[in-house]
């Protein structure tokens, strides 16, 4: 081929016309593809940074349980607890995520509708914020000229609770007022540790009203003797905040609360449960050889019961047996008290050592049991756990007492033995835990959804609810007498780790 033909052709030729055309686009083409890679690390790299927070405002909600320190505490889970790395971070820095930002609220709906903490009592909320970052584009025109700019990672996180394993009771707060207005009320459970409250039944929205929460266990007075009888207790747990209440009292359900004082009226625990008493079900009732409150044998007063006439200790006159006591202003006939729904935490403690263990003076007492002269009757009540019998002639829980007409006093089951002895595995028979409602505030009757719980306390049961005498001149079936124990904490509701009823779980608002 002559070179004058080989250029005629080659001017001629039209293969790879479009070479050019390629060419010139494909820096459009690979520019595109940088952009896409770099957008694929800033989402990646805001998702690390998204992550991060969420995992930290989560570490730090679980310390939230409203103690000295919680605050503290929540921050240090935040920004030690959990370790974060970013993978596509490139801005010259170390991969790892720091918060520097902790926020904490008392009240959290949005962004603009927040209340800010004031301490550690109130911190339900808190809102972490990470440490900036950026991703320099890679690929993007210009390469390593431009950057993300700087993105961060937020999230809010609270503390839910459930309370479950306890009876699903609840009482209108003592101490609110007639008018109050205030769902959230306070009710200071710890002030009050020691004090004796006496539950009626029947008056919805009456300070001291004492009655149910509807877990889901079942409709009927049968269910309702189940919930409060069983050891395990039917039904869903409650939600520390948001209960339901239910109605049904009477002096029927009640009686299954005395299954735990080993007396077992007709049909009072229900079905196949088990209503075990508790290992020490010390108490002012005597029996025969029924297990009943009806008829001659079952249980009933001893001959010469506690009747004190005046509110104060006895000097004279002292009974044949006592059970735990309750405080001098509500031991006294119903119309002589001189205290409302919340006692003043005085009670005969003399009388009452003097009576089951002969010891005469409060020195002697206190001397032989290590107590205090304010002790509890809780506190009496785990120390004769722990001392069953003592001295010589023996004398404690395990010494049946013989009253005249041959009857006799147990401070130890008689009926169903032997018992549960508050322990690792096993609940306190004698301890329950309450959820607090403001009921005047909530205008409460009847059953109602969603409520807010002011505090949820432990009660220790002092007696068995029993007309004393059959005329109720000193109690009623329908009263629930208890001593407050205190607030109740995170982990375990009775003195022991068998009795959990609080379990929470942090969750994410956004």
């Amino acid at each position: 081929m002559t070179t004058r033909h080989f250029l005629h052709r080659l001017l001629k030729a039209e293969d790879g016309a479009v070479a050019a055309t390629v060419g010139i686009s494909l820096f459009a083409l690979i520019a595109a593809g940088g952009v896409a890679f770099d957008y694929a690390r800033m989402a990646s790299l805001d998702t690390e940074l998204q992550s991060a927070a969420d995992q930290a405002a989560l570490a730090a909600a679980t310390q939230l349980d409203g103690k000295a320190s919680a605050r503290t505490r929540a921050i240090n889970a935040a920004q030690a607890l959990v370790a974060n790395d970013t993978r596509f971070v490139n801005d010259g820095g170390t991969s790892v995520v720091t918060v520097p930002t902790v926020v904490f609220y008392s009240a959290y709906t949005n962004p603009t509708t927040n209340t800010a903490a004031t301490g550690d009592a109130d911190a339900h909320f808190v809102k972490v914020t990470t440490g900036s970052r950026a991703a320099f584009f890679a690929l993007t025109p210009i390469v390593a000229a431009l950057k993300s700019g700087n993105i961060t990672g937020e999230a809010i996180a609270g503390l839910g609770s459930a309370v479950c394993k306890v009876p699903p009771v609840m009482m209108c707060n003592p101490s609110e007022p007639l008018t109050n207005t205030n769902v959230n009320y306070d009710f200071d459970a710890n002030a009050l540790r020691g004090v004796g409250f006496k539950l009626i039944s029947g008056s919805p929205d009456t300070p001291g009203n004492f009655g149910f929460l509807d877990t889901n266990f079942g409709s009927g007075a049968n269910a309702l003797k189940a919930a409060l009888g069983y050891n395990v207790p039917p039904g869903d747990c409650s939600p520390s905040q948001g209960v339901s209440t239910k109605t049904g009292m009477d002096a029927s359900v009640i009686a299954a609360l005395n299954t735990r004082f080993d007396i077992y009226d007709s049909n009072a625990c229900v079905g196949s449960g088990t209503c075990s008493p508790s290992r020490n079900t010390r108490k002012d009732l005597v029996r025969g050889n029924a297990c009943t409150t009806n008829g001659g044998q079952g249980w009933q007063e001893s001959p010469n019961p506690y009747r004190p006439t005046t509110v104060g200790p006895l000097t004279s006159g002292y009974p044949d047996v006592m059970g735990y006591p309750r405080d001098y202003c509500h031991a006294v006939k119903q119309s002589s008290q001189t205290c409302g729904n919340i006692g003043t935490g005085q009670w005969d403690r003399d009388a009452y050592f003097r009576v089951n263990y002969g010891w005469t003076s409060a020195s002697q007492w206190m001397a032989q049991t290590g107590l205090s002269s304010s002790a509890t009757r809780y506190e009496v009540y785990t120390w004769e756990l722990a001392h069953t019998s003592v001295g010589s002639p023996a004398k404690g829980i395990d010494v049946a007492q013989t009253v005249t007409g041959g009857k006799k006093a147990y401070g130890a089951p008689a009926c169903v033995t032997p018992g549960l002895t508050p322990g690792p595995s096993t609940v306190d028979r004698r301890r329950i835990t309450v959820a607090v409602l403001n009921c005047k505030a909530l205008g409460l009757h009847g059953s109602e959804n969603n409520l807010p719980v002011a505090k949820w306390v432990e009660a220790f049961l002092v007696e068995p609810s029993f007309n004393r005498p059959s005329g109720k001149t000193f109690t009623d079936s329908k009263e629930v007498y208890v001593e407050m124990i205190g607030e109740t904490t995170s982990g375990s509701a009775g003195a022991t780790a068998g009795q959990v009823v609080r379990h929470d779980t942090p969750y994410l608002i956004e």
